[in-house]
């Protein structure tokens, strides 16, 4: 295993692969597969105990990209505090739109998710796959933060939830 020379991502860099997560690099290495000498992007996902490889000329076409920025995350956490825009579509049509959004990758997305399906204490309770929809996206929104922020994910995801609780 080489090491490749040409790449926007460094060992070490936080990504953000869309149906994954928050991944750290661990390196850039051309590989032999089939014959074909490929240079392939190496992310470490330790909550799904999973590494995943990625080509480096698919890195843009398959949605993997860098931390969101400082106002890209801003825009997010502006969107939790706003009104939840829950429709009375069936449960089965929101739970995809749902999952398309937190596999988007995309932050403001994942943060709509969580706002929407966000519960106080007033509210009635929900089903078991709202709360699973809502764990996912808040586990994936907290992981970004955290990274971005340099703070633990339990921390971060206290953080959403104290901004939701005061919305």
């Amino acid at each position: 295993m080489a090491e490749a020379k040409q790449s926007d991502y460094s060992a070490d860099d936080f990504v953000v692969y869309p149906t994954h997560g928050v991944g750290k690099v661990l390196g850039v290495e051309i590989q032999e597969i089939s014959g074909i000498s490929l240079e392939l992007i190496i992310i470490k996902f330790h909550e799904d105990h999973m590494t995943l490889r990625v080509p480096v000329e698919k890195a843009q076409t398959s949605g993997l990209r860098k931390l969101s920025t400082r106002k890209v995350m801003d825009t997010a956490l502006t969107t939790l505090k706003g009104r939840s825009r829950a429709k009375l579509t069936m449960w089965s049509r929101r739970a995809q739109e749902y999952e398309a959004k937190i596999n988007s990758g995309d932050p403001v997305s994942i943060a709509e998710v969580v706002r929407d399906l966000h519960r106080g204490d007033d509210q009635p309770d929900q089903s078991y796959s709202e709360r699973q929809m809502y764990q996912a996206a808040l586990d994936r929104l907290a992981r970004e933060l955290a990274a971005l922020e340099k703070i633990d994910e339990v921390a971060a995801a206290q953080r959403l939830e104290d901004m939701l609780k005061a919305a």
